[in-house]
C-alpha cells in the first residue's frame, strides 16, 4: 500500500517501538512517511519520525492525530491496572481513536491484542475460533472488548501468544523468578508454546498494514511452530540467560509445581506460571502466507540476537 503516512500508538512500548524502527527503515528506502503517538516524546528515537503527543485517555488529544494517514497501526494497551484503569485505554481510548482515524479517512487499521483473551487453558493448536474467549483480567477482557472497534472498521486484529526479544520485561523475567521459587522441569518442561520474536512480530504488522489488499479479521501471530518449554529454557540457559543447570532439575509433575509456588509468594501469579507451564499453543500458520510476511527462523534462533540485553537487564534487576 502506497501514500499516506504511517500512525502508530504504543510508539514507544516493547513492540511499538520495533515496528517504528521497522517502519524507518522503509521510509528511509522511500517507504511511506511514519508518524509516532506517544505520550511522551523520545530523545533517542530513529530519525525521520514524526513524533506527536497523544493520549488515549484524554480524547480531546486525538483531534487531528490521523489527519493525511493511510494507515493506523494500533499498539497502544494498559496490561495491569484495575478494570476501569484498562477500560479508559483499551476501549474507551480505541473507540475515540478508531472514530477519528475513519474522519480522517485512514484506510487501513491493524489493532494489536493477545492470545490471553482465550483464558485458562491448556489450549493445544487452536485455531481462530476454536474456543470460546474467555478472559481472565482486567487487561485481557478490556483489550478484547476494544477489538470490536477495529473490526466494525474491516480492520486487522493480531492476537500473539509470548513475545520475546529485547525490551520483554514480562517472559523471561517471569521464568527467572519462576524457576528459583519452583526448581525443577515444570511436567518434564512438555509445555508447547505460541511464541514469536519481537523484531518478526513487527514485521508481521508492518506487513499487514500495508500489503496492497486488507486483510480483515481476527489472526493469531504466534511463529508458525510453536515451542517446547523445555527447549526455551534449555536454549535460555546456553546463552547465559538463566542459570546453566536446567537438564539436571528434577522432572516435576504439575501439581507439585503449584504446590510449591503457592509455599513460596512472588510478583508472578498461579494464572501467569500456568500460561508458561501448560500447552498455550493458536495455530497462527495461516497469517505469515496471508501478509506476505516470511516468518524467519523461529524464536529460539532470535534469542541470540536477545540474548545480551537480557543478561544486563536481568542482572540489574537483581542488584
Amino acid at each position: 500500500m502506497s501514500g499516506g503516512r504511517v500512525l502508530v500508538t504504543g510508539a514507544t512500548g516493547f513492540v511499538g517501538s520495533a515496528v517504528v524502527r521497522v517502519l524507518a527503515e522503509r521510509a528511509a528506502a522511500g517507504g511511506p512517511a511514519v508518524r509516532a503517538a506517544v505520550r511522551s516524546v523520545p530523545a533517542d528515537g530513529p530519525p525521520g519520525v514524526e513524533w506527536v503527543r497523544a493520549d488515549l485517555t484524554d480524547p480531546g488529544s486525538l483531534s487531528g492525530i490521523a489527519g493525511g494517514c493511510s494507515v493506523l497501526l494500533h499498539l497502544a494497551a494498559r496490561i495491569a491496572g484495575s478494570e476501569e484503569e484498562c477500560a479508559a485505554v483499551n476501549v474507551a481510548g480505541t473507540a475515540a481513536l478508531v472514530a477519528e482515524a475513519r474522519a480522517a479517512g485512514v484506510r487501513r487499521l491493524v489493532q494489536l491484542s493477545t492470545a490471553a483473551v482465550y483464558g485458562t487453558g491448556p489450549h493445544r493448536g487452536i485455531p481462530v475460533g476454536g474456543v470460546a474467549a474467555e478472559p481472565v483480567s482486567p487487561a485481557s477482557r478490556t483489550r478484547l472488548a476494544g477489538e470490536r472497534f477495529a473490526l466494525d472498521a474491516g480492520g486487522t486484529v493480531l492476537r500473539p501468544g509470548l513475545v520475546l526479544g529485547a525490551g520483554d520485561r514480562w517472559v523471561v523475567p517471569a521464568l527467572t523468578e519462576l524457576l528459583a521459587r519452583v526448581p525443577g522441569r515444570w511436567d518434564g518442561g512438555r509445555a508447547l508454546l505460541s511464541v514469536v520474536d519481537v523484531t518478526d512480530l513487527a514485521r508481521l504488522v508492518v506487513a499487514a498494514g500495508l500489503r496492497p489488499r486488507p486483510l480483515p479479521g481476527v489472526w493469531h501471530a504466534g511463529h508458525p511452530v510453536p515451542v517446547r518449554l523445555g527447549d526455551l529454557l534449555d536454549r535460555l540457559a546456553g546463552l547465559g540467560v538463566l542459570p546453566p543447570d536446567g537438564r539436571d532439575r528434577p522432572e516435576l509433575p504439575l501439581q507439585h509445581c503449584l504446590e510449591r509456588l503457592r509455599s513460596t509468594p512472588g510478583r508472578v501469579s498461579e494464572r501467569q506460571f500456568r500460561l508458561l507451564a501448560e500447552d498455550h499453543w493458536y495455530d497462527s500458520r495461516q497469517v505469515w502466507d496471508a501478509a506476505g510476511c516470511p516468518p524467519g527462523p523461529g524464536p529460539l534462533e532470535r534469542l541470540a540476537e536477545a540474548a545480551g540485553w537480557y543478561r544486563e537487564h536481568l542482572g540489574a534487576a537483581r542488584l
